[in-house]
């Protein structure tokens, strides 16, 4: 587990608030009851419409459409933008080409993982970066502290200098007319739906997109940027950014031509079984959970002269000695589903904890953070489920087990490789 670190901590306080409806609310509201609605990230969003099991096999199988409107969209733009984005991501700016995007990391100069981020360079000097709804307040807050010069960016060399650029949010139709929001079309039919609403000359550029590219066209004659990523290990996905006042409009057109509206329940458990993390639970969260350990090392380059929290980082990189991996288990009838915090059981020893599971078909999927030498793929190992109700903890179960503590497993699973391949 990686040292929890204090000195160059940038602290956030976010405003209390109420959670509010999305772009896209009163859309759903057509869709689903209210019972299906529920608070996430501030916002209020569906957990499903059909059902969690026929939404991610759509996904798998065709098409589903996910409201992403609720995702931070920042703009970072000018002379200054790719020296800027270079020093306060992790991973390397100016390599990425005009219609590419990059998965990186922020860290604050104590090396802890403020968002896990993707980055999209729409023109040399313009750059929109995507960052999660629940650290979009604090991601804000930050680059504006880095651009005013309160926030620290080297603890080793307390004079150090960064160059600044403006950061405007695009989701904010106030900031001007270029305006973004987020919705997520996934899956192997994605490319059928799209090219029903495009021109011959768009279609084609759909179909040329490789994965982590973009390119800006219309759909249905509306502006969006099309881009080849997504958050569900599916092969073929797109994300659409489209302006606020066009989501709604653009969201029952890839519905009618054949997308399949789903929540964030099979959100869950497809990117569960897939093997990709959520900010909190395999990134940073109660275990302080470093790229390294989730799998995502190739994301830091420590090899560039400089980024913030770059020294933290190359003492994690090598000293780390848990990882992230997957489990699996059997989600036959009548299995009881293991949950965050379960106990990871080898040899009757504690060997780490459940981060996040979920059903697929009739296995339990679970990432788990683990030793790194019980994390070899095919490993057998178990979990002992944690008491969850007064009575289990009066008959002994325990609420809590530590590391290296000596305890029988209640199931068993094996280790199965990091991440899926469909």
């Amino acid at each position: 587990m990686a040292e929890k670190l204090t000195a160059g901590t940038f602290i956030f306080s976010p405003p209390a608030s109420s959670p509010v409806g999305s772009v896209l609310y009163n859309e759903h509201l057509k869709l689903t009851d209210k019972s299906h609605i529920a608070e996430f990230a501030g916002y209020l969003m569906p957990l499903w419409y059909s059902s969690i099991g026929e939404e991610h096999s759509a996904v798998r199988k065709r098409a589903g459409i996910f409201d992403c409107t609720h995702m931070g969209a920042l703009e970072v733009a000018g002379p200054n933008a790719e020296s800027f984005l270079d020093a306060v991501t992790t991973n390397n700016i100016r390599t990425l080409q005009v219609g590419s995007a990059q998965y990186s990391y922020l860290l604050d100069a104590a090396g802890n993982i403020l968002d896990d981020i993707i980055v999209y360079r729409r023109e040399k000097e313009k750059f929109m970066v995507v960052v999660n709804a629940s650290n979009e307040p604090k991601a804000k807050a930050y680059l504006a502290a880095l651009n005013a010069g309160k926030a620290k960016i080297d603890l080793a060399k307390p004079d150090r200098k960064i160059k600044t650029a403006p950061v405007r949010d695009m989701r904010d139709t106030k900031t001007g007319p270029d305006c973004r929001v987020d919705i997520a079309i996934q899956g192997p039919a994605s490319p059928d739906v799209l090219c029903k609403l495009a021109d011959a000359s768009v279609a084609q550029q759909i179909k040329m997109l490789k994965s982590f590219t973009f390119c800006q066209a219309k759909l249905a004659n509306i502006d969006c940027i099309i881009s080849r990523t997504g958050y569900t290990g599916a092969k073929v996905c797109f994300e659409l950014f489209v302006h606020p006042q066009k989501a709604a409009e653009l969201w029952q057109k890839l519905i009618d031509a054949g997308a399949l509206p789903c929540g964030l329940g099979a959100r869950d458990s497809l990117r569960v079984e897939a093997g990709l993390p959520l900010y909190g639970h395999e990134l940073a969260g109660p275990y302080n959970i470093s790229p390294f350990e989730a799998g995502y090392g190739w994301a830091v380059k420590l090899d560039k002269e400089f980024f913030v929290g770059k020294a933290a980082m190359e003492k994690i990189a090598n000293s780390f000695n848990m990882k992230v991996t997957r489990l699996e288990l059997s989600g036959e009838k009548g299995i009881r589903p293991v949950r965050q915090n379960d106990a990871i059981i080898c040899e009757g020893t504690c060997v780490g904890w459940v981060l996040s599971s979920a059903t697929a078909g009739t296995r339990q999927i679970a990432l788990v953070y683990i030793d790194k030498d019980k994390a070899t793929e095919g490993n057998s190992v178990g979990v002992y489920y944690l008491a969850r109700s007064e009575s289990q903890i009066s008959k002994g179960r325990k609420q809590a087990v530590k590391k290296g503590e000596r305890i029988n497993e209640d199931i068993q699973g094996k280790v199965i490789s990091r991440f899926e391949k469909f």
